[in-house]
C-alpha cells in the first residue's frame, strides 16, 4: 500500500462556512477521512495560499489515534504528488492538472484521481468530458460515487469520444479509469448525536411533539431549484397522517439560498399538509442538528433533481438509526436497500419529445439561469406520492418497524459506508492506478505543452514586432546603470515582480550591458548561476520596458 498521498485543497482552509454545499462537506469529510482511516504516513495538503501546519493537522486528525503526518505545500509543486504517486482532487477537473504534470515532470510521474460530485451543469459536463482531449490516461481516475454516475459518465464519454474519432478520421481516445466508489460518514459521530434521550426529550418539546408524536425530518438545502420540489413530500406526510393513527410533524432543516424561498415553502406546505405542522428549521445550526438526529423518527429525502448524483444525508440518517424513506434516484438507490433501511419511491422522468433539448439550449445561451434549467427538468420529474405516503404511514404506525431498519441502517454504514471502510478503498485505488502506470508504456508525445493554453508569449509571439531571445542584441540606452535599478520605488515600475530576477540581480545585468561585458542577451544570462537565468532574462524584457535597455541595436 503506498505511504503517501498528495491532496489538491485550493483555499487551503478545511473549515465550512454557512450554507455551506453538500460537495464541501463530502470533500471536507473524504479528505479528513483519508488522513484518519487510509493508512498513509503522509498526507501533503496542496494549496494556493498559506497554511499553518499545526491548524492543518488539527483540523485533519486532531481526538483519532492517527499517526498521519499532514503536511501543507503549494498546488504548483510537483514533488509531493510525483513522491507519492498520486494526487486527490474533489471534483472531477482533471485536464488543467494533467497539463501541469506532462509540462513538469511528465504523463507517467503520479495518477490524478478526480471526484463527480454532480453532472447536471453543461459546464462541469464540458470540463469533464475534455478529460478525453488531455493528457489523461489509463492511469487516472474519475470516480464515480455511484453506478447510476458511472454509467452517465459512461454515456457522454461514449458520445464525446466517437464524435472526436468522427471530427478527425481517427480513432476514440482513451479514456480515465472509472471505478465507482462511494463517499462515506463517520457512523459512531452520529450515532453519538441520535442516541441522547435529553436531545431526544428537548428539541420534540420545543417542537411542540407528544411521546407518541412520530417527527419526520428532512435535512438538506431547501432549494426547489437544485434539490426537491417539496410538494411530494408535504403530500405524502400528509395522506400518512390520515391513515397513520398517531400525529406527524414535518422538520426541514437547512437554509433557503434565496429570499423569497421561504414564502414559497411555507405557501406550499399550508396548500399540500395543511393538517401537518411543518417546522422551518435553521441546518446551520450544528447544535440543533445534531438534536434533530435524536428528536426525529423517519428521515424524508423525495429528491427529484439532475444536480444530486449520490446524497448523502440517508447515509446520515442511516447512521444515527433512523429508517429512511427516499426517492428511487441515481445515488440513493445505492446506498437504501428498499425494505430494508427503508423504502425506495418510484420516480418517473419526463418525456424524451425534445422539449429538453429545448430546456437547455435555453440555459447555453442564458435565456435561462442554471437553477432555472435544473428547476425545470426538475418540475416535470415525478415521485410516487401515493408509494411515499404508505411508507411514512407504515413506519409511523410501527414502532418496532422503525427500530428493525434503524438498526439495519446503522448495520449498513458499518459495513458499506463508514469512513474507515470507504477510505481504503481510495487508498487502494490509488494502488491500482499505481500498478496500471508502472507496467504501462511511456505515451507518444508530440505536444509538451497545452496548445490552447500554453505560454503567453508563445501563443502571442506575433503580436509583438521582436521577440526576446538569447540571440536577441541588448544594449543599456544611454546613461542607465545598475543603481537606476536599485533606486525604483514607484509601485508601478516594480508590480508583478514574482517571475522576475530580484532588484540586484537586474542592477548586475544593466551593469553589465552599460559597460560593454555583455551584448545580447546570452551574454548576459552565462554571468548568471543557470537555476536563475530564466528568471534574469525576464527582468532584462522588464528593464526593456521601463526604457532602460535598447533591443534596436
Amino acid at each position: 500500500m503506498a505511504s503517501r498521498l498528495s491532496i489538491l485543497h485550493p483555499r487551503g482552509d478545511m473549515g465550512l462556512g454557512d450554507n455551506p454545499f453538500g460537495k464541501d462537506v463530502a470533500n471536507l469529510e473524504l479528505f479528513r477521512a483519508m488522513a484518519r482511516h487510509g493508512g498513509f504516513e503522509q498526507v501533503d495538503i496542496l494549496s494556493v495560499v498559506p497554511v499553518n501546519q499545526a491548524h492543518l493537522h488539527e483540523a485533519m486528525i486532531a481526538g483519532t489515534a492517527s499517526t498521519t503526518q499532514v503536511v501543507p505545500g503549494s498546488a504548483l509543486n510537483q514533488g509531493p504528488p510525483k513522491a507519492a504517486g498520486t494526487l486527490l482532487r474533489g471534483q472531477a477537473d482533471l485536464q488543467d492538472l494533467a497539463w501541469l504534470r506532462r509540462i513538469t515532470v511528465g504523463d507517467r510521474a503520479y495518477s490524478l484521481m478526480g471526484l463527480v460530485h454532480t453532472l447536471a451543469p453543461p459546464a462541469i459536463r464540458q470540463t469533464i468530458a475534455m478529460a478525453l482531449a488531455a493528457p489523461i490516461h489509463p492511469w487516472d481516475a474519475i470516480i464515480c460515487t455511484s453506478p447510476s454516475v458511472r454509467d452517465a459518465v459512461t454515456q457522454m464519454f461514449e458520445g464525446w469520444g466517437d464524435f472526436l474519432a468522427e471530427r478527425t478520421g481517427g480513432a476514440p481516445p482513451p479514456w480515465p479509469h472509472l471505478p465507482v466508489v462511494p463517499l462515506g460518514v463517520d457512523g459512531q459521530r452520529f450515532a453519538d448525536f441520535a442516541d441522547r434521550p435529553e436531545a431526544r426529550a428537548k428539541v420534540r418539546a420545543e417542537l411542540g411533539l407528544k411521546d407518541a408524536d412520530v417527527l419526520v425530518l428532512w435535512v438538506g438545502r431547501l432549494s426547489f431549484f437544485e434539490k426537491a420540489y417539496p410538494q411530494a413530500m408535504f403530500q405524502a406526510v400528509q395522506r400518512a397522517a390520515g391513515t397513520a393513527g398517531v400525529r406527524l410533524h414535518f422538520a426541514m432543516a437547512g437554509w433557503f439560498p434565496g429570499p423569497a424561498d421561504r414564502g414559497r415553502y411555507e405557501e406550499a406546505a399550508k396548500a399540500h399538509a395543511p393538517d401537518v405542522p411543518v417546522h422551518f428549521l435553521d441546518g446551520n445550526d450544528r447544535t440543533l442538528l445534531g438534536e434533530l438526529w435524536a428528536g426525529a423518527d423517519i428521515f424524508l429525502s423525495l429528491v427529484d433533481n439532475i444536480q444530486e448524483t449520490f446524497g448523502i444525508t440517508p447515509i446520515e440518517a442511516m447512521a444515527a438509526g433512523l429508517p429512511v424513506v427516499a426517492s428511487d434516484w441515481d445515488g440513493y438507490r445505492s446506498t437504501v436497500r428498499d425494505g430494508v433501511e427503508g423504502f425506495l419511491i418510484p420516480t418517473l422522468g419526463g418525456p424524451r419529445s425534445g422539449l429538453g433539448t429545448t430546456m437547455i439550449v435555453r440555459h447555453l445561451f442564458q435565456v435561462a439561469s442554471y437553477q432555472s434549467y435544473v428547476g425545470e427538468v426538475s418540475q416535470h420529474t415525478a415521485v410516487h406520492v401515493g408509494r411515499a405516503a404508505e411508507a411514512i404511514a407504515a413506519l409511523a404506525s410501527s414502532p418496532d418497524l422503525r427500530r428493525t431498519m434503524g438498526a439495519a441502517g446503522r448495520e449498513r454504514i458499518r459495513t458499506a459506508f463508514d469512513w474507515s471502510v470507504v477510505a481504503p478503498q481510495y487508498a487502494a485505488l490509488a494502488e491500482e492506478l499505481g500498478d496500471i502506470r508502472r507496467a504501462s508504456l511511456d505515451p507518444v508525445v508530440r505536444s509538451k505543452a497545452d496548445p490552447v493554453r500554453g505560454d503567453p508569449f508563445v501563443a502571442f509571439a506575433g503580436f509583438p514586432t521582436h521577440v526576446l531571445t538569447p540571440d536577441t542584441r541588448l544594449a543599456a540606452t544611454p546613461g542607465a546603470k545598475g543603481d537606476d535599478v536599485r533606486n525604483l520605488t514607484a509601485a508601478l515600475d516594480t508590480a508583478f515582480n514574482g517571475l522576475r530576477a530580484t532588484l540586484e540581480e537586474c542592477a548586475e545585468a544593466l551593469d553589465l550591458l552599460a559597460s560593454g561585458q555583455a551584448r545580447s542577451a546570452r551574454e548576459v544570462l552565462i554571468a548568471f548561476p543557470v537555476e536563475r537565468r530564466r528568471v534574469v532574462e525576464m527582468g532584462l524584457a522588464w528593464m526593456a520596458k521601463l526604457g532602460l535597455i535598447d533591443w534596436l541595436v
